[in-house]
């Protein structure tokens, strides 16, 4: 066959251009194949597979069983993680016919609008969230219609998947809430990481929080979304064993609510300690917060006040409760002035003038409740006298100085100082300086400042301080750190448990008052529940108890108010070995009179009752025998007031008070 010139140019023209298709197809190949090969497989991997986080669980918080001497210590969780589920749907592998029918559905089965759930399936993309923290039979009555469902309509079983994940859940409801807080339901989206909402939560988060791991999932019509190969094991958080005993803490709520509706009152907490370790062993309040309801709180200016831990962050002016620790520093100084040479500046034995209020600095003279000519240092407890404590304070700082006052109440009971019990946000409150200035100008210490602070005023304190401090009355003297931590464990991958924080072994050894002191001031607040005392109505039946209540008025607009108080009582029960100190106070309890119990607003009236009644359920559950079997009130059969506790003791100082107060 014979080509002209004109064909030959045609057949190298073809040629030249299926050489260069070819090695522009040789070139491409090679980008993709060599150059790109890092993106086109991870687009490739994209469309049949991913990595799926596997979800680990929340470390938990326990209750403190091994309280009871001689049983068994068994875990008893307050918070766990209980296992939920997300239900993704996959609408790029759904038909656009099925998608209609499939959000009706399942908005029927999610019982959630259906505007909510169809939009999800117009989105383009391979996994779509329709809903979050499902049950499991939740679970199960979806995919056992989609199984139906996707079987008739040949839809891909992995157009629907759920992902595995935990949630807090709480056995005891909201009790201890404000003091465990929660975690928020949406996750920290760089870390996977909860995010508490405070409280115990937050502390110890760095302890609690686990660390999540790793799944290769398959996207085939033949192969289950939830297989795969696990890449990384996720690895669980720390358990947190609590000082507080789930038992005694369901006693302290359940009275304390009582109490603070029978006082009418706008609230109130309690706060139960070990004298010797530092345990708290409850902290209760009310009204509470309820963990598994957070964003209703945090959503709400009025209700979000209930989120705080009102026995740490808030501070107040005590009142009476401060008057046993007057005299334990009054009788401080007399060992510091007898070291040094010096006379004591009083005996508590001593017949003490207080009928005159007068004192330096002070232009309205103090009052009691009644006037009292003669007291000593029981009486004084006893009648909670106001005039007592300022004329022994007025000695003190007449002999030692004001600087050794306020180092007494700063260095020996720990006032003006955080406790750093694991609670966040604590108030470290207010002991007032000498020379240091207000803002407003005004000296924080002035030459009344001295007797007010005898009395509980122009001092500021947590209840946890205050509790503190009468341990240190009720162990004999030494110095205690509150906490709220027993142990920290940790669960290694071969089931071995490693203890990362040990708490168990601590007790007080720093002695910082003398015995004599203590046992002193305990015997005088013995007095004050029985008759003749100010708090007869914290008379703990069976037991003896030594407390002291009081009732101080609040700061409103600058100024003190008579129609808002906040009333305590403050008791070591038994008297003798104590196995708590507990504090109850009741926030703005109703201003009213009281046939044969007195004004309800007082704090023996209106918290002394709640300090019985948890003290005396708390003392049955602890095995604790009855010290004082014949004190009981009038009509029960075991009363015998001659054979009671402390009957010998009251009856005397009884008759030596009405021959110094004719």
């Amino acid at each position: 066959m014979n080509f002209d010139s004109h064909d030959r140019k045609r057949l190298v023209g073809v040629a030249v251009f299926l050489s260069l298709l070819f090695c522009s197809l040789v070139v491409r190949f090679y980008q993709i194949q060599i150059i790109e090969n890092e993106k086109w497989t991870q687009a490739a991997l994209s469309q049949h597979q991913y990595v799926a986080t596997e979800p680990f669980m929340r470390g938990s918080f326990y209750s403190n069983t091994s309280i009871k001497k001689g049983h068994p210590e068994e875990e008893q969780p307050f918070v766990i993680d209980v296992p939920k589920f997300h239900l993704f749907i996959d609408p790029d592998s759904i038909p656009p016919a099925a998608k209609q029918e499939m959000a009706s559905e399942l908005s029927r089965l999610l019982q959630r609008p259906l505007e909510q759930v169809a939009d999800q399936f117009e989105k383009k993309s391979r996994s779509r969230k329709i809903a979050g923290w499902l049950d499991r039979k939740n679970r199960e009555e979806i995919e056992t219609w989609w199984k139906s469902y996707a079987a008739q309509k040949k839809i891909v079983k992995n157009a629907l998947f759920f992902t595995s994940d935990y949630k807090r859940s709480y056995p005891f409801g909201s009790m201890l809430g404000t003091v465990l807080h929660t975690v928020q339901e949406e996750k920290d989206p760089q870390t996977g990481q909860p995010i508490p909402t405070g409280g115990l939560e937050l502390l110890y988060h760095p302890y609690l929080k686990g660390k999540p791991g790793k799944r290769l999932i398959i996207r085939t019509p033949r192969r289950p979304i939830d297989a795969g190969t696990v890449l990384e094991v996720p690895e669980n958080g720390a358990d947190v064993y609590l000082t507080i005993n789930h038992y005694l803490q369901a006693i302290a709520e359940t009275e304390l609510a009582k109490g603070v509706k029978a006082s009418h009152a706008k609230g109130g907490w309690a706060v139960m300690l070990d004298p010797y370790n530092g345990e708290i062993l409850a902290l209760a309040q009310t009204p509470s917060f309820d963990p598994a309801q957070y964003t209703k709180y945090f959503n709400d200016p009025k209700l979000a006040e209930l989120t705080h831990v009102k026995a740490v962050t808030d501070c107040f002016e005590p009142g009476s409760i401060f008057k046993p620790l007057t005299m334990a520093i009054c009788m401080k100084a007399n060992e510091e002035l007898v070291k040094r040479g010096q006379k004591p500046i009083f005996s508590p034995q001593e017949k003490v003038p207080t009928a005159n209020g007068n004192f330096p600095g002070r232009t309205i003279p103090l009052k009691d409740g009644r006037v009292h000519s003669f007291l000593n240092l029981e009486l004084a407890v006893q009648k909670s006298s106001n005039v007592y404590m300022a004329r022994m304070v007025q000695r003190l700082v007449d002999t030692l100085g004001v600087d050794w006052y306020r180092n007494a109440l700063t260095q020996t009971f720990g006032f003006g100082q955080k406790t750093h019990v694991e609670l966040p946000a604590e108030s470290g409150g207010l002991v007032p300086t000498p020379g240091k200035v207000h803002p407003n100008g005004k000296l924080e210490w002035s030459l009344g400042t001295p007797y007010t602070l005898s009395i509980g005023y122009n001092i500021l304190v947590n209840s946890l301080q205050l509790v503190r401090a009468y341990a240190i009355l009720a162990n004999g003297g030494f110095a205690v750190q509150p906490h709220l931590v027993r142990k920290v464990v940790k669960t290694l991958p071969d089931g071995e448990q490693k203890t990362i924080v040990d708490n168990t072994h601590y007790r007080a050894t720093q002695q910082i008052l003398s015995r004599q002191i203590t046992e002193t001031i305990i015997r005088a607040m013995k007095y004050a529940t029985k008759e003749g005392g100010t708090s007869k109505r914290a008379d703990i039946y069976g037991y003896t108890e030594a407390g002291k209540s009081g009732t101080a008025e609040k700061i409103v607009n600058g100024q003190y108010s008579k129609q808002q108080n906040i009333s305590s009582f403050v008791g070591i029960a038994p008297a003798k070995n104590p196995r708590f100190v507990l504090l109850v106070s009741i926030d703005e309890p109703e201003i009213k009179y009281i046939p044969g119990v007195g004004k309800r607003q007082l704090g023996g009236a209106s918290a002394g009752p709640v300090f019985r009644e948890i003290s005396t359920k708390a003392l049955q559950y602890l095995g604790v025998a009855p010290d004082d079997p014949y004190g009981y009130p009038y009509g029960d059969p075991r009363r015998d007031p001659k054979r009671a506790d402390w009957f010998k003791e009251v009856t005397a100082l009884k008759e030596l008070y009405e021959q110094w107060n004719r």
